[in-house]
Order: structure tokens, then C-alpha cells, then sequence
């Protein structure tokens, strides 16, 4: 990968907030929609980037194809007075994949597969649940790092929590351990700049 301190300036905003979110189950690629809250959230941070940004015609608007995604960027888009839908997605922006464990909650399972939530506890970076498609945030921070490669023009994205967990490790070599439980607000705009993180 190329080096942080040379990418365009970079906004990155989690999508709003869902019910899942709500009951801590893992959303992972399953498609969920934002709930009232979210779309608060969202409209929100459209807000403060109508205020960040200056000449919106220099970016790129790129978001994650997840349902949760789109609509917290349409939402934003809405609030710079922007037109909704123009912008692309890009499927390196997908969450993490749970695999077995997607829409489940550590509680059920736990009923399921005792010994669930420790195990991953052992090595939450590195950790791969059951399932073909499942991954580990390791592979999501390849996925996250050849989409950072391709970055050319100053960008406003809109993505998952693992995201923004693995550009901590990509920008700022936060440990692994932490990274892994990096709380990831869903009402503030991440701001990567000269290689540097920020929260606005």
C-alpha cells in the first residue's frame, strides 16, 4: 500500500444507527436499515460536512453497497444539498463478514455454541468465525487497504465499524487488541488527513 501521509484529505462516516446495533447483534454484511435515530445521525453529520467541505464538486462519494450505508449517504448528500444518489459504491467498503454468526446476539449464542464470546475474546483481530464466508479483521484490513490504494481526489465515505477499525491500524498502528474494541461513534466524521486521524 502506499503511504497514509500521501492520500487526499478523507472524511469517513459510520452509517446511522440500526435496531441491531440497538440489541448488539452482529449486523456483519446482513442488510439492515437505519432507524430513526440513525437517520437523525445522518442528516446530522451531512450538516457538519456541509460546513467542512467548500466546493463539494472535488470530491468522490463512495460508500459501502450495504442498505445501512446507502441511505445514511443519501441522507447526508441530502443535507449538503447535494443530489441523493450520485454517488458509487464500492464492495471493499463492506463490513465484516460474521459468517455463522451474523444477526445473532453473544447471548443466543452463547445458548448455541457455549464458549463463543471468549474464544473470539482470545484474539478479537484474528479471530474468524464459523463460516465460508466468515473473516477476520485482518482480512478486512487487506480489503480496507487496496481501497486506500485507489484513492485519488479528496473522498467522503460512508461505512461499518470494522472499517474504521482497521484504518486505525492502517494510519495510526493502533495495537491490534485495541483496534479490535475501538469504540466507533456513529454521530462524528472521521477525518484522515497528511496521514493524520481526527474526530470532527
Amino acid at each position: 500500500m502506499r503511504s497514509i501521509s500521501t492520500l487526499p484529505l478523507i472524511y469517513f462516516v459510520r452509517h446511522g444507527q440500526t435496531d441491531w446495533n440497538v440489541e448488539n447483534r452482529l449486523q456483519g454484511q446482513a442488510e439492515t436499515d437505519i432507524n430513526p435515530t440513525g437517520r437523525a445521525q445522518a442528516t446530522e453529520n451531512g450538516k457538519t460536512l456541509k460546513g467542512l467541505i467548500s466546493d463539494p464538486a472535488d470530491f468522490d462519494f463512495v460508500a459501502s453497497p450495504s442498505r445501512r450505508t446507502r441511505e445514511t449517504m443519501e441522507r447526508i448528500r441530502t443535507a449538503m444539498g447535494l443530489e441523493p444518489q450520485a454517488y458509487r459504491t464500492d464492495p471493499r467498503l463492506l463490513e465484516l463478514h460474521f459468517g455463522d454468526w451474523q444477526g445473532f446476539t453473544y447471548d443466543e449464542l452463547e445458548l448455541r455454541e457455549p464458549g463463543s464470546k471468549a474464544r473470539r475474546s482470545v484474539d478479537k483481530w484474528n479471530f474468524r468465525p464459523p463460516g465460508a464466508a466468515a473473516e477476520s479483521y485482518e482480512m478486512l484490513k487487506k480489503r480496507v487497504s487496496s481501497w486506500l490504494s485507489d484513492v485519488t481526489r479528496p473522498t467522503v465515505c460512508v461505512t461499518h465499524g470494522g472499517i474504521f477499525r482497521a484504518v486505525f491500524r492502517l494510519a495510526a498502528d493502533l495495537p491490534q487488541k485495541k483496534a479490535a474494541v475501538l469504540a466507533v461513534p456513529q454521530d462524528r466524521i472521521l477525518r484522515l488527513e497528511k496521514g493524520e486521524l481526527e474526530w470532527v
